[in-house]
């Protein structure tokens, strides 16, 4: 792959990544329809989308994936969509992305792997950021949601920590998407008295499913596959940027100066856990 495909690619996945928190907040902010209606219609789109995708490549995506991962993956959509209900799209995509980094931190300290000096001024700096995003105030979300988003990174920690080794990752995805299918279909069943439909809010969840969440990873997995690991991981920073700016410029909503502080002390924190790991 040459360096300006790469890059394209590259910069489209990240695209997809940001758009994953905007169509959410978009759907729950300015549609009617609920939580977990936006979930079930988000996780089916993109189960279809990938059953196609490895029908077209005669592949049967069912024998690739685990009911780990599904319920892994199924537990940060969830808890994505109902943290969305108020966290604006910058600072929710701060809170996931810090828990997904923390979350894979924490993994590998307790399989042995220790940091640096630098990492762990880093590490400080990140969950000093989160504590300011999540702390009491005028523009802080309530705490309900904070845990949801907080558990909604975990959970894609662990999704990508299990993720791991995949032979064929495409084909996991696709399988792991179409286990949770049976799930989120179960969940609107329990949701059904609070039931609300809303065209503009499935069009927003199958966008969301569809494109941004089945095509995207499909994309990621390949960048992945030209691309050292650090850089990967560094790359990963500019997704909650660029979803900050699409809810800033989409959304109408504000800069807050608790905002850039926690932007700084995550991004800037997590970079250094990053760049100064062991050789």
């Amino acid at each position: 792959m040459t360096r300006l495909r790469l890059a394209a690619f590259t910069a489209l996945t990240m695209i997809a990544f940001a758009g994953n928190s905007l169509f959410c907040r978009m759907a729950l902010k300015e549609t009617a329809i609920d939580a977990a209606t936006f979930t079930s219609v988000r996780l089916l789109s993109g189960a279809a989308m990938l059953w196609l995708l490895m029908r077209w490549q005669r592949q049967a995506p069912l024998a690739h994936g685990n009911w780990r991962s599904a319920t892994a993956l199924f537990i940060y959509a969830v808890a994505l969509s109902f943290a969305y209900r108020s966290i604006d799209t910058g600072a929710g995509a701060l809170m996931l992305f810090g828990a997904v980094q923390a979350t894979m931190l924490i993994a590998g300290f307790l399989a042995g792997e220790r940091m640096t000096a630098m990492q762990s001024a880093g590490l400080v700096a990140a969950m000093v950021g989160l504590v300011i995003l999540v702390s009491p105030g005028m523009e802080a979300p309530s705490v309900l949601d904070s845990i949801l988003m907080l558990a909604s990174g975990v959970a894609w920690g662990v999704y990508s920590m299990l993720g791991r080794g995949q032979a064929n990752p495409a084909a996991a995805t696709a399988g792991n998407f179409l286990r949770a299918a049976p799930m989120t279909v179960a969940l609107s069943l329990l949701a059904l008295p609070w039931l609300q439909l809303d065209i503009q809010g499935v069009l927003y969840a199958v966008l969301s499913g569809a494109a941004t969440s089945a095509l995207g990873y499909v994309l990621w997995y390949r960048v992945l596959q030209h691309m050292r690991a650090m850089t990967a991981s560094t790359v990963q920073l500019s997704a909650p940027v660029l979803a900050a700016i699409a809810g800033i410029l989409l959304l109408g909503e504000t800069i807050t100066h608790d905002l850039v502080i926690a932007s700084v002390l995550i991004l800037g924190g997590i970079l250094l856990v990053l760049r100064f790991g062991k050789r």
